[in-house]
């Protein structure tokens, strides 16, 4: 085999951009790289290692040894490691091993630009090039229109390996899922699907969450191209995809960033703020320019190699707190003697003014659990840049009023209606995501209270509640039919049960939400606007009931919606409206063909009664535990 032979990709200008943390395509120069030098076949290595005092290559091409294919080091003080060796091809194995400055330590590490990873629990870096004909033109011309934010976000979390299995055990591979998936999703009628983390990650009870290949597809579902035609699938049905993205933290495996060159180069060297005690990983030195680079180069990838159009940046309220689940005494201050990491406030502006500079259509959203302001607020009105951030607050509090036996849901309206106080301080994304299934909280089925009937009309409910309150949507896979058991990341969702009514009718509630949201200006047009909703009766405790107006930019289009509570039909119930003649019936949530009782007006016509403070008003009949959406 033979030695390293000098080469390099960088330029001077890319060093200078590398060392000032400003260098946002890092991955076409650092990681493995095919080439051809001087007519000869073979890959370029090259590795950030500044701590170290030898780095070789090691792979299945020289038997693992570290003395063969020693990495030249560059001069300009960068700490890049580099080199080009001569017939290594595509599927080569490999591993850097470093030898350290700091006590001779030696580390043994998986590339952390490497674009393929063996399937673990193996570790090694693969040589790869996911060469792919992409076929989604049509949709990345017109993304920008159709991935606004006064466009409909009705979005399918799914976690890949649990979504179907075949024979009783085996997941789904990016192939196979790219036929059933994107049907199934398409069939349901949602705009977005959601990933739950595909880079490449060691531990499945981790559903993800812990990376050590940030630029690897996982290889538990096949090769990286195989990734990008799920993408592509997805796209020519018109269908956008969304990736959880983990910017936070990093498991502390042996093979991944942590301590990678023999010293603290990813992670932030004061334990304080470079370890995780909650997840027990470590948190990235958000104050080191090329650890930053490294980030956001990550962030661009998913974008510009696999067409990716956004990512769920995890754990955001982890990073913007020094005491984040911290005790007195377990971190320190910042500069100004408060909480806020402000190195990592910076990032995430920086990450998000490159993300939407870079990239047409695309949005970023935050899973921000605290009440931090501007989180979806413009940079250069002094915000952090995403598109939206998940309603956590809403949530938790809708979760908690739905949870209650009807009789009790009259004196906490509160709950229920609280959210609307601050719906549109930020660009609002409403979640029933992973998190709620899980660790005893139960399915959200199983969260309704009542015998079977209301279970469901409970769950209807809340579903037609949700599509029609100010915001995105996003429902994680199982919820859509009524899943009876809590996720299980190492099972496949019960789908057995859609073979039920009720679960059978929950999904053609979905369905049928779906279509009124899609095909209803009023519900997206001003979801993020304080002018898109307008309260009738917020308070009607006797009765439990609320109603509201969701408003577009034409005042025809606008929904009237009415919420009851309580498993009582309301009989005459009385609603103030605007000037019309007649309303017409779009949704009812206790359709019979939703295995429903079937109680519900098709058309209101108006009088000239006074009520709410409207000059006229109409007479519903309010289904048990139904909401009703009348245009």
């Amino acid at each position: 085999m033979s030695k390293v032979i000098s080469h390099s990709l960088f330029t001077e200008f890319d060093i200078n951009l590398f060392k000032a943390g400003k260098h946002y395509r890092l991955y076409e120069k650092l990681g493995s790289h095919l080439l051809e030098v001087d007519g000869v076949k073979g890959t370029y290595f090259a590795v950030w290692a500044p701590s170290a005092k030898s780095v070789a290559v090691i792979g299945d091409f020289n038997f693992w040894e570290t003395g063969e294919h020693q990495l030249n080091v560059r001069w300009d003080e960068s700490g890049i490691w580099e080199g080009f060796v001569p017939g290594v091809d595509k599927g080569t194995k490999y591993k850097y091993k470093i030898q350290s400055h700091n006590n001779d330590i030696w580390t043994e590490k998986a590339d952390p630009f490497g674009r393929y990873c063996e399937q673990p629990p193996k570790t090694a870096s693969v040589v790869w090039e996911a060469k792919y004909n992409w076929k989604d033109k049509d949709w990345m011309e017109t993304r920008e229109s159709k991935n606004a934010l006064d466009k409909p976000y009705s979005v399918y979390e799914v976690h890949l390996g649990s979504w179907k299995k075949k024979n009783g055990w085996e997941s789904l591979s990016y192939v196979e899922l790219a036929d059933e998936l994107v049907d199934y999703v398409a069939e349901m009628g949602f705009t977005h699907v959601e990933f739950m983390p595909i880079m490449e990650y060691p531990y499945d009870p981790s559903w993800g969450y812990q990376l050590t290949g940030y630029f690897a597809p996982t290889s538990r579902f096949g090769k990286p191209q195989d990734f990008k035609l799920l993408v592509d699938k997805f796209h020519q049905k018109g269908i956008g995809v969304i990736l959880d993205w983990v910017p936070s933290h990093f498991p502390e495996d042996a093979h991944g960033l942590g301590f990678f060159d023999g010293s603290h180069l990813y992670e932030h060297p004061d334990r304080r703020r470079g370890y995780h005690p909650d997840w027990k990983s470590l948190i990235f030195n958000y104050g080191r320019n090329e650890v930053r680079a490294f980030l956001i180069s990550n962030a661009i990838f998913w974008l510009d190699q696999y067409h990716v159009d956004g990512l769920r940046v995890d754990a955001v309220a982890s990073m913007l707190y020094l005491d984040y689940s911290r005790e007195d005494g377990e971190w320190g201050p910042n500069i100004y003697g408060n909480n806020e990491n402000l190195e990592a406030m910076s990032f995430l502006r920086e990450m998000n003014t490159e993300v939407y500079a870079s990239f047409k259509g695309v949005q970023t959203i935050a899973e921000e659990s605290t009440a931090f302001t501007g989180v979806s607020k413009p940079v250069h009105l002094g915000g952090l840049g995403f598109g939206m951030k998940w309603m956590m607050g809403w949530m938790h509090d809708t979760l908690e009023f739905f949870k209650k036996e009807p009789i009790h849901r009259s004196y906490d309206l509160n709950d229920i209606t609280f959210s609307m106080t601050y719906a549109f301080t930020e660009n609002f994304m409403l979640p029933f995501s992973h998190d709620e299934v899980v660790y005893g909280k139960q399915s959200l089925l199983y969260r309704m209270p009542g015998d079977e009937w209301q279970r469901f009309a409970n769950l209807r409910l809340l579903f037609g509640y949700m599509f029609t309150h100010p915001g995105g949507n996003l429902l994680f896979m199982g919820a859509e039919f009524g899943q009876s058991s809590e996720w299980n990341f190492q099972e496949s969702l019960e789908w057995h049960l859609t073979q039920y009514d009720f679960h059978s009718g929950i999904q053609e509630v979905i369905k049928d939400l779906n279509k009124v949201y899609k095909n209803n200006p009023a519900l997206y047009q001003k979801q993020f606007s304080e002018e898109g909703f307008q309260w009738i009766e917020y308070n009607d405790q006797e009765n439990t009931v609320m109603t509201y107006i969701r408003k577009g930019l034409d005042p025809k289009d606008d929904l009237i919606i009415a919420c009851n509570f309580t498993p009582v039909p309301r009989e005459n119930y009385r609603v103030g409206v605007p000037k019309t003649k007649q309303l017409k019936l779009i949704f009812n949530s206790d359709d019979a063909k939703y295995a429903g009782s079937g109680i519900g007006k098709k058309t209101l016509k108006s009088t000239t009664t006074a009520w709410n403070g409207h000059k006229q008003s109409v007479v519903m009949t309010l289904p048990p535990l139904g909401v009703v959406i009348y245009r």
